[in-house]
């Protein structure tokens, strides 16, 4: 018997990391403990891409060559399409034409592809507000997922909402940040506002699958 295979297409926020970046770690890591038993999670995100150097590295190719039909292909970029290099895509342009091909690549293959808006970062104004650092991106995901009638999980959302929540000096437990002599791979601290540490991941991982409950996907314990 063939297992449903969730394969995951992002950056660093998602992506798996070793002992020795602990106790960093991506959301990905920590979504198989939510999903009903069976389906497994190919985790295909890695550090610093973008939607567009994504699919130039040839990673989204690597993951057609293994999809199958009624797999999933969970996708979630902006970290670094933003960042004005090679990597940037425009929001409206050519972020939401990458986008498509990941889409157009998984329904050719007859699996579901899913859209989700970037995770937020630990940014505050001054009063204590979280502030947009994202721009345009996630908007254009929930245009394009609304366009193409592709499930969305809006995470910018979600994500925001919990950051809101906890403000800016108790959120800082969701993301990786420690004091000098806290933890062995980091002996002189880090104060990092984007990546998360374990506990982090996991609670976001739970936002990702209560993301999928609300858009109706049989994936999760529990449904």
């Amino acid at each position: 018997m063939k297992h449903m295979q969730l394969f995951l297409a992002g950056d660093s926020t998602v992506s798996n990391y070793d002992a020795s970046s602990a106790p960093r770690a991506g959301w990905g890591q920590k979504i198989g403990e939510l999903l009903n038993p069976g389906i497994l999670v190919r985790n295909e995100a890695v550090s610093g891409r973008s939607s567009k150097s994504f699919v130039e590295e040839g990673r989204l190719q690597r993951i057609l060559e293994y999809i199958r039909s009624g797999d999933y292909l969970f996708v979630q970029f902006g970290h670094n399409d933003q960042k004005p290099d090679e990597r940037y895509t425009d929001p409206y342009g050519t972020y939401q034409a990458y986008l498509r091909r990941y889409i157009d690549s998984a329904r050719l293959k007859n699996a579901h592809p899913v859209l989700i808006t970037p995770v937020q970062r630990r940014s505050f104004d001054s009063e204590g507000r979280l502030r947009n650092t994202h721009g345009d991106y996630p908007d254009a995901v929930r245009q394009l997922a609304d366009e193409l009638h592709v499930p969305l999980i809006d995470l910018t959302e979600t994500s925001g909402r919990l950051l809101q929540s906890m403000g800016a000096e108790s959120a800082k437990k969701l993301f990786l940040w420690l004091k000098p002599g806290e933890h062995p791979n980091y002996p002189d601290g880090v104060e990092d506002n984007t990546h998360f540490c374990e506990y982090g991941a996991g609670e976001i991982a739970g936002l990702v699958a209560e993301g999928m409950r609300e858009a109706g996907l049989p994936l999760c314990i529990g449904q």
